[in-house]
């Protein structure tokens, strides 16, 4: 990963040679969660594959599996323009690497991947996401609580605290609602409001849609989206007045930690939880 440079200096005089990535939550020692890098593409699909399994059964720990609803896909490293998802109608606490879908552009279930049907919305949006940003390798989707009630509203969430700085200036209110997203014309626009440098979108009267470069980092993204929309209603429904964070501070602060490896990062704690609480099941 190239580092970019921070602002020279905030408001608060902080920022002076700053660069992205996870040396800067980290001191004594290196990071310890890098992201590995393959040769084989065979290695890095099952390395992704694991990492998706993994990803659900997280959002199966935290109350994300909801019905049908919901779903996250990741591009595959060895037939370019063909993704994986989820089976239709399983919870996420059961799935396992032998129960996810390979599909191509078409929604041809290819013959690698489990032979089940998929969520026809989850195609419809995941499609043209990945179609429309070739700079990000994972989607999530899913109809939560905190999400739902807060896309209600349709408008970004304020930068009222240190974790939402992770959506400064990276995240979007999709305001095109139109019913269920089966219609592949709706997730092209979905896609188009996300924008070529967006993570996160507030899909109105819908839920909420993350990415990242790993589906570790969007999947780190959607619990913190979703965490963050909690907390926003928590402070709107105190009446009282709210302290934004200036904008300088909160791109500092997005430097720091919004960055692809920091963001990967993020996720392994649950990930690695997921191991030793499944003793690896999922990885089957």
């Amino acid at each position: 990963m190239t580092p970019t440079a921070a602002p020279a200096e905030t408001s608060k005089g902080y920022g002076q040679d700053v660069v992205e990535g996870a040396h800067n939550l980290a001191k004594g020692l290196p990071p310890p969660h890098p992201i590995p890098t393959f040769s084989d593409p065979h290695a890095k699909r099952k390395w992704i594959l694991e990492h998706l399994a993994g990803a659900f059964r997280v959002f199966g720990r935290k109350g994300y599996s909801v019905g049908t609803a919901g779903h996250i896909s990741v591009k595959d490293p060895v037939q370019p323009g063909t993704f994986w998802i989820n089976p239709l109608g399983k919870h996420f606490s059961l799935i396992k690497v032998s129960d996810l879908v390979h599909i191509d552009e078409h929604c041809n279930v290819l013959a690698d991947g489990a032979q089940a049907a998929v969520n026809a919305a989850g195609f419809s949006i995941h499609v043209a996401i990945h179609k429309a940003r070739p700079d990000i390798a994972s989607a999530c989707h899913a109809h939560l609580i905190y999400g739902k009630a807060y896309s209600s509203f349709g408008k970004e969430l304020e930068m009222i605290n240190q974790d939402v700085c992770v959506f400064y200036k990276r995240q979007c209110v999709f305001t095109n609602f139109g019913g269920v997203a089966v219609d592949e014309r709706e997730g092209e626009e979905i896609a188009e409001a996300l924008g070529a440098n967006g993570v996160a979108a507030i899909l109105q009267n819908h839920g909420l849609l993350t990415v990242g470069s790993t589906v570790d980092e969007a999947a780190a993204a959607f619990t913190l989206l979703e965490s963050s929309c909690h907390a926003q209603l928590l402070a709107d429904a105190s009446g009282l007045k709210k302290c934004i964070i200036p904008d300088d501070v909160a791109e500092y602060t997005l430097r720091l930690t919004g960055d692809p490896e920091s963001m990967y990062g993020e996720f392994q704690p649950d990930y690695e939880l997921e191991l030793a609480l499944t003793n690896g099941e999922f990885l089957k």
